[in-house]
């Protein structure tokens, strides 16, 4: 159903597996560089031991399973910062009734505002559209995110998409407390109209 595999001209997606335990707790663990940045606006806490992030992981194994959703490692090829490197993690949840795909993102800090995060977003556009035959993709941002509504905002607008608006009490996080967010979609009308017939992305097995 998933490829686990994606590449574009800066990024490879791998599919992210229990195998990666330990890359994702040496960013995602509490004491981890810069980890209380890259959490403030995120849906989930600072990982405190590894069973959390073997939890985690076990339960996208089983979203990938049953075609609920597919998660990836971000990396950047030869030539970008911390090239090959574990990145961050993003993901593309499916709700096959409303033939709806939602985008999801996290990124350690040195590969901010590099353009990651919409050239990403190309990549799983096509997977949603070329490949899954969904009808739109929805994403979702803190309304006190700068950062994040500026990369959206700019994806969004290259591939044809639009601000839906601002929901109240939207998200609710770990700790209890609810939250609003911004969402924005594309439709894939919309995503075809603005890439033609070459997306620039490929679709592998892992190598």
């Amino acid at each position: 159903m998933f490829p686990e595999r994606i590449e574009t001209d800066r990024l490879r997606l791998e599919r992210l597996t229990t195998d990666d335990l330990w890359s994702l707790y040496e960013h995602a663990r509490a004491d981890a560089p810069d980890v209380d940045e890259v959490t403030r606006y995120v849906s989930w806490e600072p990982h405190e031991t590894p069973k959390v992030t073997h939890e985690f992981l076990s339960m996208v194994e089983t979203q990938w399973a049953d075609r609920e959703g597919a998660t990836y490692v971000v990396r950047t090829r030869e030539g970008e910062p911390l090239a090959g490197e574990f990145g961050g993690t993003t993901g593309l949840g499916v709700d096959w009734d409303r033939r709806l795909g939602t985008l999801g993102l996290w990124l350690r800090k040195p590969l901010w505002g590099r353009g990651y995060s919409g050239e990403r977003a190309g990549a799983l556009l096509a997977l949603a559209f070329d490949r899954l035959d969904l009808e739109v993709v929805a994403v979702n941002h803190d309304p006190e995110n700068d950062a994040s509504r500026r990369a959206i905002e700019k994806y969004v607008d290259r591939f044809g998409g639009r601000r839906e608006g601002h929901l109240r009490n939207d998200i609710r996080f770990p700790d209890g407390t609810v939250r609003d967010s911004v969402r924005y979609t594309v439709a894939r009308e919309e995503w075809r109209e603005a890439v033609g017939d070459d997306h620039g992305v490929t679709f592998g097995e892992r190598a």
